[in-house]
Formats: C-alpha cells, sequence, structure tokens
C-alpha cells in the first residue's frame, strides 16, 4: 500500500554497503521508520532526501514490516544548519527530542508544526537555545510532567518570592522551600521567561535576545526538570555541553 505524506527527517542509519534506515516524523503518518535503498550511492536520486533534518513530499510504501521509500521530493533540505556546526547541533538535540520521546504511528499534527518551526527558526538564526527550552517544555507537557510554575505546589500560594523545584514538579513559596533544601532560587524574570516557554508557539517566535547569564539560570532550570522526569541519556545534549565546554 502506497502512502503520501510530509515529513522530517529526524533519524538516520547506515544498512549494508548502500542502503539507510531513516526515522520520519511525518504530518499524518506519526514517526516511522523507512528503508531508502540506495541512498548512501553517490548518484542516488534519494541522497538528498534521506538527510537528517530535511523536510519533505513522501511516498512510501507500507507494508506489514517496515515501510520502503518508494519517492522522495525535498521541500526544504535546511542546508544553512548543516553547514553550521552550532546549528547543526542544537537541530540534532530537537529532532532528539522528537525521535526518542513521540511515540511510534501516532500523529501529532500540533508537534509536527512545533519541529518544523523550531527547525526553521533555527535556520534563521533565532536563539538556538530558547528554541530547544521551548522544545523541551512541550515535551515535559507531552509525558505528563508539565511544571507547576503558575503556583506554590505544596500550598498553593501564587505571590512572593518563588524557589524552583523540580523534585516537586514545580515552584515552592518561601515558607514552603523548606520541603526541597535543593530548591534553585529563581528571579520573578527567569519564572516570567519559563512561563513563556510553556505557552509560546514556535511559529510565532521572535528575535528577542537573552543575556548570557540569564540563559545559564535558564539552562540549569530546564535541566532540572529534564532530567528529574525522563531518564533518557541525550546524544546530541552531549555534545552540546562539549561545545560548550571547550568553546567550539
Amino acid at each position: 500500500m502506497l502512502n503520501r505524506t510530509e515529513g522530517i527527517v529526524i533519524r538516520t542509519m547506515d544498512y549494508g554497503e548502500g542502503h539507510k534506515i531513516i526515522s520520519l516524523f511525518t504530518r499524518s503518518m506519526g514517526k516511522i521508520s523507512v528503508m531508502v535503498r540506495g541512498a548512501k550511492k553517490v548518484k542516488s536520486r534519494y541522497s538528498a532526501i534521506a538527510q537528517l533534518f530535511t523536510h519533505g513530499d513522501f511516498v512510501i510504501y507500507k507494508g506489514s514490516q517496515m515501510g520502503t521509500l518508494n519517492h522522495g521530493e525535498p521541500i526544504h533540505s535546511y542546508q544553512e544548519i548543516r553547514e553550521d556546526l552550532h546549528k547543526a547541533a542544537y537541530a540534532a538535540y530537537l529532532v532528539e527530542l522528537v525521535e526518542r520521546m513521540m511515540p511510534e504511528a501516532e500523529p501529532d499534527l500540533v508537534m509536527f508544526e512545533q519541529l518544523l518551526a523550531g527547525l526553521s527558526a533555527i535556520a534563521e538564526g533565532k536563539d538556538a537555545m530558547i528554541v530547544i527550552h521551548i522544545m523541551e517544555m512541550k515535551i515535559l507537557a507531552l509525558s505528563g510532567y508539565l511544571p507547576q510554575l503558575e503556583q506554590c505546589v505544596s500550598c498553593g500560594r501564587t505571590s512572593g518570592d518563588m524557589v524552583l523545584s523540580p523534585s516537586n514538579g514545580g515552584i515552592l513559596c518561601s515558607a514552603c522551600k523548606a520541603k526541597d533544601h535543593h530548591a534553585m532560587p529563581v528571579s520573578a524574570k527567569i519564572l516570567r521567561l519559563l512561563r513563556l516557554f510553556q505557552r509560546v508557539d514556535l511559529r510565532m517566535l521572535g528575535t528577542a535576545e537573552v543575556k548570557d547569564e540569564t540563559k545559564a539560570v535558564l539552562k540549569a532550570a530546564m535541566r532540572g526538570f529534564m532530567d528529574t522526569y525522563l531518564d533518557v541519556r541525550w546524544k546530541s545534549r552531549s555534545f552540546l555541553d562539549q561545545m560548550e565546554k571547550y568553546k567550539l
């Protein structure tokens, strides 16, 4: 049975001497694995469509086993991402979030649009770290672990100084912060940004600049929630850390 769908290549793996298996996140079929025969050959008509980050139109033969690519046309290759180490590193984490956390064969149009918008934002030079934090929030929400950032998770208080407590699932007020001795102090500005991450649509993301010191706090906050609730070793995130450590 032939299926035509719009999709984004979120993972690639060499198979045999000349083939590739790609993981596609598609608009109408969800996340699926597809065999691309001959994709590694220099003159293959499928070499471009089988590259990581490629957004394309795919015709897939789907039987009872893994799908096989019958035809494919790139819509956007995102060459500007692949040619830039920093953009490629952040984009790799973006697609890994989707590849590792989205269930197989369950369409999610909203997440598809957000991934596409995230790749476009990175390609356009918007702040890639902010893009991935927004997507992390969406992944946490999808997994049922969206942090409670509007009121104290213990007593419900909505005003006053707050601390961030990943282990408690959100914020604690000054009266309740003793419940978590590892809670992270956060300013009102940081809290506003984290709340914004929960609401913003990546298709509407602007070009606002965020100071490096603010980014460091946001990174620590998001790492706290991601590592507390999602037991995943992110390969691409490790590379981002190395890139930052050695100032590549």
